[in-house]
């Protein structure tokens, strides 16, 4: 059987990753929508059996410099309402948390590289389960609040809204699960400035990586398959 995956990217190098071959093995058919480029506003992102919009360099609040964003969160805010499955990382998650009318907002800190993540006690008992105990890796700088219709499902030091969830059907985590760690050479050249502008160095980040970046792939996958195992389409 085919399903339809429909995925809004904001940068080519941040992936589906490691998702992308879960999703073809299940039979989804994927398309890319890139965002500023490719309308978003239509049909497609209703009627596809899932969605997922990944995340980028931006923050929900930059929409009068990138305006798109206003149509990214509309839409999101009319899928979620069909109650079809949607999925959001990072960026994508702190736009789902704006479409369902939580607040993000810039904390001033930027948290990246591999590291510790805490559950909640619902967490705990959540598909995210398979991550406790491990470092998985975080890269942003926004934070979100918890929608009101939401289950908050993890926390790190300074962000203390990681993920969370409501219903089988929407997941939104600010940790980038999906990350193929062969490929995050990508990723620190992309984005150098960035990095460079925050006084991190590329060197701990691919270090970390080599040491974290396996063992997370397999329980990332773990956490992939229970989410879509347990869609309601």
């Amino acid at each position: 059987m085919t399903y339809t995956a429909v995925v809004i990217r904001h940068v080519l190098f941040e992936d589906l990753g490691i998702l992308q071959p879960m999703l073809t093995a299940r039979g989804y058919r994927i398309t890319y929508l890139d965002a500023g480029i490719d309308p978003i506003g239509d049909d497609r992102l209703l009627d596809a059996d899932l969605v997922i919009v990944l995340g980028g360099p931006i923050s929900v609040g930059d929409v009068d410099r990138y305006p798109f964003l206003d149509d990214e969160v509309r839409t999101i805010a009319a899928r979620i309402g069909t109650g079809r499955p949607i999925l959001g990382i990072c960026l994508g998650a702190q736009l789902i948390a704006a479409a369902l009318g939580a607040e993000v907002t810039p904390t001033g800190k930027f948290e990246v590289g591999y590291g510790p993540l805490t559950l909640t006690p619902l967490g705990e008992q959540s598909l995210l389960a398979p991550l406790s105990g491990i470092p998985v890796l975080h890269w942003h700088g926004d934070e979100f609040a918890i929608p009101a219709t939401a289950g908050r499902l993890a926390e790190t030091p300074g962000f203390p809204n990681q993920a969370f969830i409501s219903g089988q059907n929407l997941l939104a985590v600010q940790f980038h699960l999906e990350a193929d760690h062969t490929m995050l050479e990508r990723w620190l050249i992309g984005h150098a400035h960035e990095l460079a502008a925050n006084g991190i160095d590329p060197r701990a980040i691919r270090e970390q990586a080599r040491l974290h970046g396996p063992t997370l792939a397999i329980r990332s996958r773990s956490v992939f398959a229970r989410w879509l195992d347990a869609l309601d389409n």
